[in-house]
């Protein structure tokens, strides 16, 4: 089988700026554990804060963005993976693409002129993170740039593409490019919840979008947020799950599966009106570095098998070996080489 370019994703490319950070500081910015938001402008001076009070590192990061890498790491293979999305023509968007190139994907980034590359403060506290994303240049992703012969022959040559919900509030129009390209040419076509805001305040793109998705990954709390904003009365996330993998679809060629994440409680998996569940690899508390990227990395290893179209099994133990992997280290970041077997 031939693996260049069979995965895609699109989404809001962000350098992440992660520090290990008090409870003062975080009260300082209004800010919650265990959350991802869009930034406001109280926020903006903390980016500025961080480097300057904490030991900062910086990491090419982005939800999809972090999956395509940790896919792309597990595979193995130079240029099996793509990824589109907008950066500025500034040091941080430099940065971006050098990391991005240094690990084997092919990306196609929109350079913006007017905006800076986007960068997501990191705030970890007792190994749990939340996120603060000043999406600045990626907010600017234009479907022109999609729409590009060079850019174009990326969504052709795929045969897979994963998009996390962050890029609904940016573009969901290409979202419907290509999941409707993926619906005629029976592709699979994946998105993730990924935000409890997204389920809310991006209901309607989301529900747009969702009849074309093949697979649907979350974690819990964004799984409870979507039944609640559905007028679900239930927080079981194993019935959750199942409800979302029985809404309509927009080509039979493909049964929907929903894949939802729960910490360090099993992974639930719905498809054909059953629910499974895989235990995850626990982690003893002293190894936990931080959890940033855990459910990126899940995904990532998850979709390293399904492009290989192994059984759903394989896909989930790669899934929880990818994320067991990232948390033991400092933001979405793996060593050289995987020993998944």
């Amino acid at each position: 089988m031939a693996y260049e370019g069979i995965l895609l994703g699109m989404g809001n490319p962000l350098l992440d700026i992660s520090a290990v950070v008090d409870d003062e500081f975080l009260k300082k910015y209004d800010v919650k554990l265990n959350n991802a938001i869009l930034a406001e402008d109280k926020h903006l001076p903390m980016y500025d804060e961080m480097s300057k009070k904490y030991n900062v590192e910086y990491i090419a990061g982005g939800a999809t963005q972090n999956s395509i890498r940790v896919a792309q790491w597990m595979l193995q293979i130079p240029g099996a993976t793509g990824y589109m999305g907008s950066i500025g023509k500034d040091k941080f968007g430099e940065e971006m693409k050098k990391s991005s190139m240094a690990s084997g994907i092919n990306v196609h980034y929109y350079e913006d002129e007017s905006a800076p590359t986007g960068t997501c403060a990191v705030c970890v506290v007792g190994g749990e993170r939340s996120l603060i994303a000043n999406l600045s240049a990626a907010n600017c992703y234009k479907t022109e740039h999609l729409k590009r012969p060079e850019n174009w022959a990326l969504v052709e040559k795929a045969k897979y593409f994963y998009i996390a919900g962050f890029f609904l509030t940016v573009s969901p129009e290409s979202i419907q490019l290509v999941a409707e390209h993926a619906a005629a040419k029976n592709k699979i076509f994946s998105m993730n919840l990924s935000a409890p805001f997204i389920c809310e305040f991006f209901r309607d793109a989301q529900e747009k979008a969702l009849p074309y998705m093949d697979y649907v990954f979350g974690n819990e709390t964004e799984a409870r947020t979507f039944a609640k904003v559905h007028g679900w009365e239930t927080d079981n996330v194993e019935e959750i799950a199942l409800k979302i993998s029985q809404w309509p679809k927009a080509s039979g060629t493909h049964k929907r599966i929903t894949v939802i994440t729960q910490g360090a409680d099993p992974v639930v998996v719905a498809e054909d009106g059953k629910v499974k569940l895989f235990p995850v690899v626990l982690l003893p508390k002293e190894m936990l570095v931080d959890t940033n990227g855990a459910g990126d990395a899940f995904v990532g290893g998850f979709l390293s098998q399904l492009v290989q179209e192994k059984p759903i099994e394989d896909c989930v133990r790669a899934g929880c070996y990818a994320a067991n992997v990232i948390i033991q280290r400092s933001g979405c970041t793996y060593p050289e080489k995987p020993d998944f077997n």
